[in-house]
């Protein structure tokens, strides 16, 4: 296990908690500091690094591009062998275009796009593992596993920064904003809350003992809305203020809210396992409408303002395809299998995982199919692209998890089929 830096070591950059943007690393490398607008933004040298791109979640990529004729270049294998029926987390991309991937085993490994591991840490936590997908911010990985601790991790070297425990589990990913990291936290007994953390010292600086029933639902902000959501197993979504964290509304749906909460044009856009999206208005709570699926809904929603399209999986097989104002149907594509994570937009298409065994790459606008490749396991991590190339994660496949003589869960790089 990584060893940990002195509280000094941490310390010595408390001066640069508030700022935004990824410029280094904790400590004595940083040059700078400088406020820098962190809201939405994707992965760069001038941004944070969350699931789903940003405060939002919307998960669009609108400059991003995916292989034409895909060809899978490497997988690592490793990375998930557990049989939790939760989504898996999500590779997410570092500025310098590496990707850092948690697995369900602890470990959290950043890797080149050759597959090379520069480094692997560890959480205190193997029998289900990391489950939420991490965020980077000031050269620092923050991610929760299911001991219950937000971890803080140094980019550059995987050496544990600190651990905060907060609660019995974390299935959900962290949230990063101006020194403070989010996050929700489960407890044994049907019970929650959500947390703010600060981002250097990894003391608690705000909790909320709402969310009930073990939520893991990931939150997000809109800052000019003044709003941080969450949803829960206990079927509420909740809303505070921002940034003064007074609590605002909740609003009920028939079921457990399990996956991310997507914020655009004033409005929450998630899903409930009573097999219905919704959009509910971040002011007062309002519902603005819901559309009936055909299962439940634990996938994330990706929103394109640009299109005015909602898409989203479900355990119905579909993807689903909405329009934003209305909730119509545009179109929708069956997978197959169950869809429980999170659609990514990339440019003209849309990439998302099934219970199938297969990531698939779709034209936006008409739900088309352009490519799919298959993995061992059920692949429900959020796809991520990365200069043209997607990658993605998938389960432990059947046959390992029956006895163990399969291949585990892996992260694939799928690239060009023309390139060398």
């Amino acid at each position: 296990m990584p060893t940990f830096r002195s509280r000094r070591a941490v310390l010595g950059a408390i001066g640069l908690a508030a700022t935004g943007g990824v410029a280094g690393c904790l400590g004595s490398r940083r040059s700078a500091a400088g406020r820098i607008d962190d809201d939405g933004l994707p992965a760069s040298a001038t941004a944070t690094a969350s699931f789903r791109g940003g405060l939002h979640r919307r998960g669009v990529y609108p400059d991003a591009t995916v292989p034409a004729e895909p060809r899978v270049e490497w997988t690592l294998r490793g990375v998930n062998t557990g049989d939790h029926t939760a989504a898996k987390a999500s590779p997410v991309a570092t500025p310098g275009g590496d990707l850092v991937v948690p697995g369900d085993t602890g470990d959290l490994r950043r890797v080149t796009p050759a597959g090379d591991v520069v480094w692997t840490a560890a959480v205190e936590e193997t029998r289900r593992g990391i489950h939420g997908t991490p965020a980077i911010a000031n050269g620092t990985v923050y991610v929760g596993a299911y001991d219950g601790a937000l971890y803080a991790f140094d980019l550059e070297t995987g050496e544990r920064f600190w651990r905060r425990k907060l609660g019995d589990a974390i299935g959900s990913s962290p949230g990063y904003h101006d020194g403070t990291v989010y996050i929700a936290v489960e407890y044994y007994e049907p019970s929650g809350a959500m947390f703010g953390v600060d981002a250097v010292t990894g003391a608690v600086v705000w909790e909320d003992r709402r969310p009930t029933d073990h939520p893991h639902s990931t939150c997000a902000i809109d800052r000019e809305a003044g709003r941080l959501v969450v949803g829960s197993n206990d079927g509420n979504l909740y809303a505070w203020t921002y940034p003064d964290l007074t609590f605002a509304w909740s609003f009920s749906t028939g079921d457990a809210i399990k996956g991310p909460i997507a914020l655009d044009d004033g409005s929450a856009f998630f899903g409930s396992w009573d097999e219905h999206v919704y959009r509910v208005a971040l002011d007062d709570g309002t519902r603005e409408w819901a559309v009936e699926t055909g299962d439940m809904v634990m996938s994330g929603p990706a929103v394109e303002t640009t299109t005015d399209t909602v898409y989203v999986g479900s355990h119905d097989s579909r993807l689903h395809a909405l329009d934003t104002a209305t909730g119509d149907t545009r179109w929708t594509f069956d997978t197959g299998g169950s869809i429980i994570g999170c659609p990514t937009v990339a440019g003209d298409h849309v990439l998302v995982g099934s219970y199938d065994r297969t990531c698939y790459a779709l034209e936006k606008r008409t739900g088309r199919e352009r490519w799919a490749v298959d993995g061992v396991g059920s692949v429900t991590s959020a796809p991520t692209v990365v200069d043209g190339a997607v990658y993605f994660t998938d389960r432990a496949s059947g046959a390992y998890l029956d006895d163990g003589d399969g291949p585990t869960g892996g992260l694939y790089k799928v690239g060009s089929a023309g390139a060398d």
